[in-house]
């Protein structure tokens, strides 16, 4: 896990587990809130608008936006609403539906 985040250093440390994210391999914190694990992790864009293809991550952390929407095993769901789990498999979503 990148260090760039100042979070990373309130954070006690937690076992690490693998998932992919654009088929990368990731090593975040089990159990944890997986939009503030992957930006802890430096990925600053979650996903891009239909229209303008403006990059977009986390804003509210509470559900309500929409900006942190990810595929997850498949599935588009909001970052800010999963925890990590061991072999998730997240993607950017091909033309989201939320702008």
């Amino acid at each position: 896990m990148s260090a760039d985040s100042p979070f990373v250093y309130l954070c006690p440390p937690a076992r690490l587990v693998t998932i992919r994210f654009d088929g990368a391999e990731l090593l975040l914190p089990d159990g944890e809130n997986l939009a503030a694990s992957l930006l802890a992790a430096g990925i600053d864009s979650f996903r891009h608008t239909r229209k303008s293809g403006a990059p977009r991550a986390p804003f509210c952390m509470m559900g309500a936006c929409f900006d942190c929407l990810v595929e997850i095993d498949g599935v588009s769901r909001q970052a800010c609403m999963q925890t990590v789990v061991e072999g998730m498999d997240i993607s950017r979503p091909v033309g989201a539906t939320h702008d």
